[in-house]
């Protein structure tokens, strides 16, 4: 049976369950049907070696051992000879054997006696015929061609001979010495013919067993099982078809007394608790929407608040400068900025505030414009930080900080100013060299102490050279394995193409830390900005 629901086929449960029931019986007489042939084939094959060798040891009681040496000297038959094969014949006769003989066992051959037969019989052979050994039948005559031999059966299945029960046993002659083995070939073909019938009326009581317990278990889970949660799913789906507008008055009528019953009184509970969870949510709802849509308006007007168009001053050509800014969240703390004090004096920031999200960008907005205000004031870098200091420390009580790299370029001389406030190394590359890491003095970081000094650096950017600064978002990128991207790695990227543009250089430096972090989440923002002297 198919249920239908929501557009999707479902199977019965009951199905599902006869199909496994079938599968389990299926897998159970291939793994029963090779283990009962196995031991039935054992057994006959035990019972069919008995017989043989049987027969075989009244044989060698029966014949003279001393009269084997003169038949194997002198290849003459007698009277006793005949007699002895008329003996053979008939015990062969009378028992169903293939083949009665007696051999003498050598190194490579057996040397025949005596073998049963009749005129015409095809695989007779005659005194004083040879053959080789058929299979381990060499060992096997060995072994039984000893005065203490035990039972010695071989089982062969050839296309000359067929598949046989072949047992040996020593005749010996007056002083109790072995002379020569008495040997019985039975075949054992009808064995397998047993086997397949057998097999055949296994399949048949398994099918006829299977049969009626599927029927009686289709019986079973239907009233059990089926039937009640088929009440349970037209309760549910017409609770859903008419949009849970009567999730109060939702009731299941199944009492069955088990599971069934304890989740038909669970959807009772659960419904009457629905109904405000699903108000609730809908509040819930409806502010998120509104948080998110703030939120997408806050990173619209933070990134709006970063230079972002590039080139930013179209008609300078002493100057390339590039920069870009990526949050882990909806809005970061990191920023950057650049901007003209005047015609050959350029100022470059970059920072990064403690923490992340709406604080962290409220934060960082406030350190911007204080920053780039007192810029156009204070004489130094080092002014400007410790004038925003003091005016970050007078309202923090949230105690946030903001790390800074503050540089003025002179474009003219390619002379930069600079005051490091607890933030990463600047990274710089002279005109035809490679990217080296400039280690500066850091100062405190910005906010997190009133008094704060701070000192000027200076060093020269030449014409052809480049300036890289960066926020620790970018050694810092952490890949699956807890790796870090680090400073090494860093300024590789960096000198796979250093005479590139500021522009390549951001975007090999995003290639190169996306390939590294893989499918890792960023926990941290990532900033840059470089300038190239032209």
């Amino acid at each position: 049976m198919e249920k239908k629901g929501a557009g999707k086929k479902y199977k019965s449960i009951s199905v599902k369950h006869l199909r496994a029931m079938l599968v389990v019986s299926v897998i159970t007489a291939i793994v029963l049907i090779p283990v009962i042939s196995y031991v039935y084939r054992g057994q006959m094959e035990k019972e069919y070696s008995n017989k043989a060798f049987h027969e075989a040891t009244i044989a060698a009681k029966l014949i003279d051992g001393d009269s084997i040496a003169r038949y194997r000297e002198t290849g003459q038959k007698d009277e006793y000879y005949e007699k002895v094969r008329q003996m053979l014949l008939t015990m062969k006769q009378t028992q169903g054997f293939d083949y009665f003989y007696v051999i003498i066992p050598y190194d490579d051959i057996q040397y025949y006696i005596w073998d049963a037969g009749v005129e015409g019989e095809e695989g007779i052979c005659d005194l004083g015929d040879t053959e080789p050994y058929l299979g381990e039948g060499k060992a096997v005559g060995e072994a039984a061609f000893r005065v203490d031999a035990e039972q010695n059966i071989l089982i062969t299945n050839s296309k000359e001979y067929g598949y046989l029960a072949s047992a040996y046993v020593a005749i010996m002659d007056s002083k109790g010495e072995p002379v020569a083995l008495a040997s019985v070939d039975i075949s054992m073909d009808k064995i397998n013919t047993q086997i397949r019938q057998f097999i055949i009326l296994v399949l048949f009581i398994i099918i006829a067993v299977l049969f009626l317990c599927q029927f009686g278990y289709y019986v079973y889970m239907k009233k059990t099982l089926v039937s009640p949660l088929e009440n349970l799913h037209e309760a549910v789906s017409g609770l859903v078809s008419e949009n849970m507008e009567r999730l109060n008055d939702f009731r299941i009528d199944i009492h069955t007394g088990d599971e069934i019953e304890s989740i038909a009184d669970a959807f009772d509970l659960m419904t009457k608790e629905l109904d405000g969870y699903i108000k609730n949510l809908a509040a819930v709802t409806k502010e998120k929407e509104r948080i998110g849509a703030e939120l997408s308006l806050a990173t619209k007007i933070q990134a709006d608040m970063l230079p972002n168009i590039f080139p930013p001053f179209p008609d300078r050509k002493d100057i390339d400068i590039y920069a870009s800014m990526t949050p882990a969240k909806e809005v970061g703390g990191d920023f950057y900025d650049f901007f003209l004090l005047d015609d050959d004096h350029l100022g470059l920031v970059i920072a990064d505030v403690s923490g992340k999200g709406v604080p962290a960008a409220l934060f960082m907005m406030m350190s911007k414009i204080l920053v780039s205000n007192y810029a156009t004031i204070e004489a130094s870098p080092a002014a400007v930080l410790e004038a925003v200091n003091a005016q970050i420390c007078k309202n923090n009580d949230e105690e946030m900080f903001v790390t800074v790299w503050l540089g003025i370029l002179t474009i003219s001389t390619g002379k930069v100013v600079a005051a490091n406030a607890g933030h990463e190394y600047p990274i710089l590359k002279a005109a035809d060299g490679r990217f080296e890491l400039l280690k500066d003095k850091h100062g405190f970081v910005v906010g997190g102490m009133e008094g704060v000094k701070y000192k000027d650096y200076e060093f020269t950017l030449e014409r052809g050279g480049t300036l890289f600064v960066y926020t620790d978002g970018v050694a810092e990128a952490t890949n699956l394995q807890n790796e870090l991207f680090g400073t090494e790695r860093m300024l590789e990227a960096l000198n796979k193409e250093p005479e590139a543009s500021p522009k390549q250089i951001l975007d090999n430096m995003h290639s190169a830390v996306d390939s590294f972090v893989g499918e890792a989440t960023q926990f941290d923002d990532l900033t840059m900005l470089a300038i190239k002297l032209l």
